[in-house]
């Protein structure tokens, strides 16, 4: 059961880890986990295009769709926010292509990705698992936490 801490107790003071945070506390991280979910359909299909784009030289909504599971029309419509965001471009029966700011976007994430896949792997989690979760987690970790996810990992080698 979650309760308040002592007035004269701040959160980051209190050994009680399930206490409730203040508001402003509880409502940034709310903001935070907000922000990181509409993100994270931008960051997952730039990811994926720049895989594409290497690994066939093209990125088509049809074959997007198809490694997302996912409706074309979910695909255009999300390709047309990517554009809005100035991430990705596209050509009349050409595909879609990142921009610059797209390229270094899908290069962050997939560092993220590997970052994470990699911590859960050292500590126990199976390979497959780790990548399945690691799709949801490579969002919401902060940059704070990717730092001591490397630092853990160098220390171990």
């Amino acid at each position: 059961m979650l309760s308040r801490l002592p007035a004269s107790q701040t959160p980051e003071q209190g050994p009680e880890r399930d206490a409730l945070p203040t508001e402003p506390t509880q409502a940034r991280r709310f903001g935070k986990a907000r922000t990181a979910q509409s993100t994270a359909l931008l960051e997952d299909y730039a990811e994926l295009i720049a895989d594409l784009l290497a690994s066939g030289g093209e990125a088509r909504p049809t074959d997007i769709a198809r490694r997302l599971g996912v409706s074309h029309a979910t695909v255009i419509k999300t390709i047309a926010r990517l554009k809005r965001e100035g991430l990705a471009t596209s050509r009349p029966y050409r595909g879609v292509f990142l921009t610059q700011a797209g390229e270094i976007l899908a290069s962050r994430v997939k560092t993220r990705h590997r970052l994470v896949v990699d911590l859960l792997i050292a500590v126990g989690v199976p390979a497959e698992a780790a990548e399945q979760d690691a799709e949801g987690l490579e969002h919401h970790v902060s940059e704070a936490t990717l730092s001591a996810f490397a630092m853990f990992l160098r220390n171990r080698s």
